[in-house]
């Protein structure tokens, strides 16, 4: 069975400003990732890839064009309803951490949980357990009490991995999760994130760096609002749309 299409956008444009001084952030974009991919998307300032994510994670809206996220088309939802789809279905990295300052780590990475209206039926013994599971799985279990000011940068990030994890999203988006670390503690990151990917996991991330993006298996560029390029990256498994359109290439 082929794997689910988690992301397809059809003529996805997004528009700033009124009047005659418009801005097209993005223009007619046509995009879909499919289960288990790991895309890196870069490009310049401006490009319109920040804004790609604000749509794929649900904090905008698009001016026209359709979002369909794992077969749920939200293109026209409700800023509750938006809400929902962010708490629910898609777990956010940020470069900047965005751990809540004065809570311990196991607190962090449990705080989705209370606003997921899914996990009702979990007791907080549950909830406990499964927080504790996912700081494990990111090598955290001896910091669990642990302040954000008690941690390095890439152990903050790991908090943040863990809470984007915890009510199983069909997505991750991460927002430069090395940005405001050092090599060896990005390089760890991106060890971690391949390690997700091959559990399974979905994810669109944005870098500027071409050794981060490096670690995924396909890297789409833009420019101007629009898809320069969408490639393969050759060291990783083909997506199969892609591969079928270089194998009709070559023939």
């Amino acid at each position: 069975m082929a794997d689910q299409t988690i992301i397809h956008t059809e003529s996805l444009t997004k528009i700033y400003g009124m009047g005659e001084i418009q801005v097209k952030a993005l223009d007619g974009v046509d995009l879909e990732i499919r289960e288990n991919e790991f895309v890196a998307v870069m490009g310049p300032s401006g490009s319109g890839k920040s804004t790609l994510m604000n749509i794929l994670g649900c904090l905008d809206r698009p001016t026209e064009g359709r979002y369909i996220l794992a077969g749920e088309d939200i293109s026209g939802l409700s800023k509750s309803q938006l809400a929902r789809i962010r708490n629910q279905r898609i777990g956010f990295v940020f470069q900047s951490y965005n751990l809540l300052p004065n809570t311990t780590a196991l607190e962090n990475v449990m705080l989705p949980m209370i606003y997921n209206r899914n996990n009702g039926h979990q007791s907080a013994v549950e909830q406990k357990e499964k927080a504790l599971a996912m700081l494990e799985l990111v090598n955290l279990s001896d910091r669990i009490h642990h302040h954000p000011k008690e941690l390095s940068g890439g152990q903050m990030q790991r908090v943040a991995i863990a809470r984007a994890l915890i009510n199983d999203p069909v997505l991750i988006l991460a927002d430069e999760p090395t940005g405001n670390l050092d090599s060896k503690a990005g390089q760890e990151i991106m060890g971690l994130m391949r390690d997700l990917h091959s559990r399974g996991s979905t994810i669109v991330m944005v870098t500027h760096e071409n050794d981060i993006a490096a670690h995924a298996q396909r890297v789409i560029h833009f420019r101007d609002g629009h898809i320069e390029s969408d490639q393969l990256n050759g060291h990783k498994t083909p997506h199969p749309n892609l591969a079928q359109e270089a194998n009709d290439a070559s023939q």
